[in-house]
């Protein structure tokens, strides 16, 4: 994936299907990516939120998110482009890893 150097790049039909297909959970919706998150309780969800906001500061890729109670949906899209780059996928990954320690429905 992207090296810590690399800039945005929108990706093409084909690259966005390719990555599509590395993600479990995710899909697209209106040209974002998405993925929707329930917990057990709102402590959990928020501190998968909390563990994903680490990150993201990290990679300066913020999230479009939404929290209700135990729920969490995530959409990825790099407005600096104009539609999904290979930071999306990136931030995808890592939200994946965090979920995968966590008990997520």
């Amino acid at each position: 994936m992207a090296s810590e150097e690399e800039e945005y790049r929108k990706l093409a039909r084909q690259e966005i299907k390719t990555e599509l297909a590395k993600i479990k959970g995710w899909k697209i919706v209106k040209g974002k990516i998405q993925r929707n998150f329930e917990f057990e309780n709102f402590e959990e969800a928020f501190s998968f939120m909390t563990r994903v906001a680490l990150e993201v500061e990290k990679l300066d890729h913020h999230p479009e998110w939404f929290n209700v109670y135990n729920k969490v949906k995530i959409d990825l899209v790099t407005h600096d482009v104009g539609g999904l780059s290979n930071y999306d996928f990136r931030l995808a990954k890592i939200i994946n890893k965090i979920s995968s320690k966590m008990s997520v429905g």
